[in-house]
């Protein structure tokens, strides 16, 4: 739980850095920040490679950024190489991650993934509390604001899904299935959580592969 909330935090905090980091880095070189949306890309080419090999890789001649001097450019590339080091720490952190699901909630894991997996259990607060949730309830982990806006006035629509939405299973069908699907995903989560906290066999590779044909068959 501890590892899935820190990696949150972690990504969220590496959004923000890049943010600043690309208006900085626009007084500069404005055109390759536009042309490269991949931070981790972008973050890590400014710091390889100099700004004439970055213009001719966009096929730019020339750029609308200042000569920045030497004091500002070294405090731009200070704060990417920082932000690098977090990218880094995220990837170690997820490793991480996967290596204790994978022991602590196999079945999770494979039906679920792992990092939507840690989630879940960090929502619902333990992975024994999951285990006693109903597949309706892990369905909308996630989304009880959106859940008590509907209980206080019935004309706000109910929520089909909470953090299950970021599932590529979920992201994969029709926009019509997608609340069938998530139904489907929080079924499957159910048992593999039960399997999980009850020491069962695993049995991840079977509900993932009843996952993927219903996904396809939403996804017609």
């Amino acid at each position: 739980m501890q590892a899935s909330t820190g990696l949150d935090e972690l990504d969220k905090a590496i959004n923000l850095l890049v943010k600043r980091l690309r208006e900085w880095y626009e007084l500069y070189n404005p055109e390759f920040s536009h042309a490269t949306e991949d931070h981790f890309r972008f973050v890590t080419l400014i710091l390889t490679r100099k700004k004439e090999d970055l213009l001719r890789e966009i096929k730019v001649k020339d750029t609308m950024g200042a000569d920045l001097p030497k004091s500002d450019l070294d405090a731009i590339f200070n704060l990417a190489k920082h932000i690098k080091l977090l990218y880094e720490l995220s990837k170690e952190q997820e490793a991480y991650l996967e290596s204790m699901m994978k022991k602590v909630a196999p079945n999770i894991a494979a039906t679920a993934g792992v990092l939507i997996g840690a989630k879940l259990i960090s929502l619902a607060g333990s992975l024994e509390r999951l285990s006693k949730f109903p597949a309706s309830t892990i369905q909308i982990l996630g989304a009880e604001k959106a859940l008590f806006r509907h209980l206080r006035n019935k004309n706000n629509l109910p929520p089909k899904y909470g953090i299950l939405h970021e599932s590529a299973l979920v992201s994969k069908v029709r926009p019509i299935n997608k609340g069938k699907m998530a139904r489907a995903l929080g079924d499957k989560i159910s048992i593999a959580a039960k399997v999980d906290f009850f020491k069962g066999k695993f049995i991840g590779n079977k509900l993932a592969e009843q996952l993927d044909k219903r996904c396809k068959e939403l996804s017609k």
